[in-house]
């Protein structure tokens, strides 16, 4: 079910595209404006009026479907947490778990020249 709503979503978002595309443009936005020029095949109030009601319907579907497509996904994670997904066994009561060991302050120091071998060869 979920499959199907998101191809609706899909459909209703390229088709939202399509249709805002196929608009004039009525206002000078980025200093393009629609100039007043020739008749073409999509002209005049009713032309606009017309895309301008099927903009707002699919844009209230595409709206739609997004909620839907929220609810499910929430249903389908309720009861569960980022931190049941890590997968660390769980200890058993009784017991505590040990720490691990902390370095030696040696341990953290490059070795010193009485050392064994050098740990880069020399070139001799």
């Amino acid at each position: 079910m979920e499959n199907v709503v998101l191809i609706i979503h899909l459909l209703l978002a390229l088709g939202l595209i399509a249709v805002v595309l196929l608009q004039r443009s009525e206002g000078g936005g980025l200093g393009m404006g629609g100039g007043g020029g020739g008749g073409g095949a999509i002209s005049g109030r009713a032309a606009a009026t017309a895309l301008g009601k099927v903009t707002w319907l699919l844009a209230i579907a595409f709206i739609c479907t997004s909620i839907t497509l929220t609810i499910m996904a929430a249903q389908k994670s309720a009861g569960s947490s980022v931190a049941d997904r890590i997968g660390v066994p769980q200890e058993d009561a009784g017991e505590t778990p040990e720490a691990p060991a902390a370095p030696l302050g040696s341990d953290l120091l490059p070795p010193s020249e009485g050392d064994n071998a050098p740990l880069v060869p020399s070139a001799d």
